[in-house]
């Protein structure tokens, strides 16, 4: 099943999405902005990574795609699933400069999927305190900063603080409705 936004839809990940999920796991400037540990990641590892994440129900991966073009232009995900307290961490990653005016649909997408069908009533994420874009996306899309871990990512020779933030059913339910989704 595929869940559809506004401007792009979310479908499961395909073997020939994990070229461009490789060179966004490979890229300094991503790697910069997210949380994690990157090391390179050959085209073997990627493969290998697909295979395990396909059948892990607790794990949801998708690929973002333009509905306009049908270009895959990122992905995002639900993962540590707790199903009994209905709960998720959720993350994004954007190819480049593609995700301009697709990042707020991504996120309100993922959100509908969580909380409507999955029945999920809160969402976590995380970003580092330098990444503006992100927090403004999140911001936009109703979720709160609820808390701070110090010093929690190196990066260049300084470490930062990593910045925790969720949104709940209700919560997604009302900036739905302000937002017109």
């Amino acid at each position: 099943m595929n869940v559809y936004g506004k401007k792009i839809y979310l479908r499961a990940m395909e073997p020939e999405d994990m070229e461009m999920y490789r060179e966004m796991a490979n890229d300094p400037e991503t790697e910069r902005l997210l949380g994690g540990w990157s090391f390179p990641i050959s085209k073997r590892e990627q493969l290998s990574w697909y295979e395990r994440a396909v059948s892990d129900k607790n794990n949801l991966r998708f690929t973002i795609v333009v509905q306009e073009t049908e270009e895959a232009i990122g992905m995002l995900n639900l993962v540590d699933i707790d199903w009994k307290n209905g709960s998720a961490f959720h993350g994004i990653r954007l190819s480049g400069n593609k995700g301009k005016g697709f990042g707020t649909d991504a996120v309100m997408t993922i959100m509908k999927y969580a909380f409507e069908e999955l029945r999920l009533i809160r969402l976590d994420g995380s970003f580092i305190e330098y990444n503006l874009p992100s927090q403004g996306l999140y911001k936009k899309c109703g979720w709160v900063i609820e808390g701070t871990k110090k010093k929690a990512y190196y990066r260049n020779g300084q470490h930062y603080n990593l910045l925790i933030a969720g949104i709940t059913d209700e919560e997604y339910f009302e900036i739905k409705e302000r937002l017109g989704y």
